[in-house]
């Protein structure tokens, strides 16, 4: 496989409109590896943006002294970006869903970039670059009002025809920009106001429910499939809703995230833990008849930290019990989620690290019974 420095990467970024009016491509798609087979997807998470993670604030008002204040400059390095995705590439992963955010300009919504967005040309050569790597690139966008920052202004008009259109039109300008990808992930998790208010430390709570909820979803869902992709999404909204599972298409991919995160383990029979309904998804996701691609991490979060034990046992410990559990021909894959920007050297080890464990997780041996 090719390599491409830092100084290649960005001079194609910038080259990539004229070289695709010449009729060249980079990656060029006829020397692509085949898409991943459905049951053997190892998908790994990166973050373009950050902005999933705080509040909106208007421009006359100090964010100052608020811990969700928003990033106003890309925080993703380019040379770690391409340090993460050569050993992403050594260690088996075959896609990579990026984390878009803020991250990148939209063509139909340039007012939602910060300082150091990628262009589309940038972003569309670095897809086809991973293609011709044999990597299928995937992304990635939230619409959880938890989650929602790098809609700047729009996050106040939650289930408008403003926010409707907006959802819309980045939806499709990441589609084009992916050139038609298989998937599209939607996001669509952690929405409550607690969560918002207690946890992330809001100054602007909204949270959606009932109809509502289930209104954008369905919405976000039939934008997807009108593309031409197949919807993605976190399952979590089902934890405490179970009508979800029966409301949502099976068309829908399910990822249940489960990290262990209060050290219950992965029997349902004596996990005594909060995390216990997290737990039982992968079952009832199941029994519902979802395809799923289960994600782990090597993130401790808030229990684990307490502990003061690290996260590193969690993926060996989902792939072989979602092995178990899920059907062969409905557990499409894996993803791995370090939840972890590439902004410095310690968050590239974190990323790093979480492709050692991904690899040694996916080498188990199924013991399917």
């Amino acid at each position: 496989m090719s390599k491409m420095n830092r100084r290649e990467f960005l001079k194609a970024s910038a080259c990539t409109a004229a070289a695709v009016e010449a009729g060249l491509v980079f990656g060029d798609a006829k020397a692509a590896a085949p898409l991943p087979k459905l049951g053997d997807i190892r998908a790994f998470l990166l973050h373009l943006g950050h902005n999933m993670w705080c509040d909106w604030f208007p421009s006359d008002i100090s964010a100052d002294g608020f811990k969700c204040k928003p990033d106003t400059v890309l925080r993703n390095k380019d040379d770690l970006w391409l340090k993460a995705i050569d050993y992403a590439v050594k260690k088996g992963v075959n896609m990579i869903v990026i984390d878009l955010g803020e991250g990148v300009e939209y063509p139909s919504r340039p007012e939602l970039a910060i300082k150091g967005s990628w262009s589309p040309d940038k972003l569309r050569a670095e897809v086809r670059r991973l293609r011709a790597m044999g990597v299928e690139a995937i992304p990635k966008l939230n619409f959880s009002t938890s989650h929602n920052g790098w809609l700047k202004q729009y996050r106040r008009m939650i289930s408008t025809p403003t926010y409707y259109k907006v959802c819309e039109d980045v939806l499709r300008d990441a589609y084009e920009i992916f050139d038609s990808p298989r998937f599209i992930h939607i996001g669509c998790d952690e929405e409550s106001a607690n969560h918002q208010l207690n946890i992330l430390h809001y100054a602007y709570v909204v949270a959606r429910t009932k109809e509502i909820w289930m209104h954008d979803y369905l919405h976000l869902v039939r934008t997807v499939e009108n593309l031409g992709a197949r919807p993605w999404c976190w399952s979590d909204y089902g934890w405490r809703h179970p009508e979800f599972l029966e409301r949502s298409p099976k068309s829908v991919v399910m990822s249940n995230w489960y990290y262990d995160e209060w050290y219950g383990g992965f029997d349902p029979k004596t996990n005594k833990t909060s995390d216990l309904e997290r737990l039982v998804q992968f079952w009832d996701l199941e029994k519902a008849g979802f395809d799923q691609i289960p994600c782990g991490t090597n993130w401790p979060g808030e229990g684990r930290r307490r502990l003061k034990i690290g996260a590193d046992d969690v993926m060996g410990k989902l792939v072989k019990k979602c092995r178990e559990v899920i059907a062969p021909e409905r557990l499409l894959g894996f993803l791995m989620a370090p939840w972890e920007c590439l902004k410095d050297e310690e968050a590239l080890k974190v990323n790093l690290r979480a492709l050692d464990i991904f690899e040694d997780a996916l080498r188990q041996p199924c013991d399917r019974t």
